[in-house]
């Protein structure tokens, strides 16, 4: 007899009677919700910016323990980087840092990170936050942030990866970034489906869920890489 609230056997029944797309709906899900295990947050290492912005690292950061993630970060002790990170350890997560030996210093380097990978140069440094997440998420920085984000939005958009990507924008700090790229939408350089599908949420709880219903613009990749020709 099936116990009260039971619902296995509904979901076998719908499995059954559209099996490729409930397979599909099974996958996806599946994927995100267990495979996005860390998490990378870009954003800014100065000090002299509005305690709001630090407030939201902090909020971040504990969003992220309470769903499951692990941080991957630049590695630093000041600005939304150490509060971010010192939000994640107070929670009781995993943080871990990826520097280069320049940064790795005592007066940049958050010495109380899990673990800390300190590689060649910046590079590498993209390189390894990349291999180390499954998901990405931009919170408001300078020329670092925007070039790790820029970058990762370009590796997928040429199909180098397929995982997701949010910008934080909080107190509206990239609504003039996301005219200007909207901009290029409509003067013909950036396709809308890869626009659309960077998540684009002021609240840390509706990023994440956004992130987890990514789905990769696999058609406009093609097109993108001439693949369709």
């Amino acid at each position: 007899m099936q116990a009260p609230g039971d619902r296995s056997n509904i979901t076998l029944t719908v499995a059954h009677q559209f099996p490729v797309y409930y397979a599909d709906v099974l996958s996806h899900t599946y994927w995100q919700e267990i495979q996005m295990k860390s998490i990378c947050v870009y954003c800014g290492s100065s000090d002299s910016v509005s305690p709001d912005y630090l407030s939201a690292a902090h909020e971040m950061g504990r969003v992220l323990v309470e769903r499951g993630h692990r941080l991957i970060y630049g590695g630093g002790k000041t600005g939304l980087m150490g509060a971010i990170a010192d939000s994640v350890l107070e929670g009781g997560g995993d943080v871990i840092g990826v520097i280069t030996p320049s940064m790795n210093s005592s007066a940049l380097a958050h010495k109380g990170v899990t673990s800390m990978d300190v590689v060649p140069d910046l590079h590498a440094r993209k390189a390894r936050m990349h291999q180390l997440s499954e998901g990405y998420i931009a919170m408001p920085g300078g020329f670092g942030t925007l070039d790790e984000l820029f970058e990762t939005i370009t590796w997928s958009q040429v199909g180098e990866h397929q995982k997701p990507i949010g910008i934080l924008n909080v107190n509206n700090y990239f609504a003039p970034l996301m005219g200007a790229l909207n901009h290029s939408v409509q003067e013909g350089f950036i396709f809308k489906e890869h626009y659309d599908a960077i998540a684009y949420e002021s609240d840390p709880e509706k990023i994440l869920n956004a992130m987890k219903t990514y789905q990769h613009p696999h058609a406009a990749v093609k097109r993108w890489m001439r693949e369709d020709i």
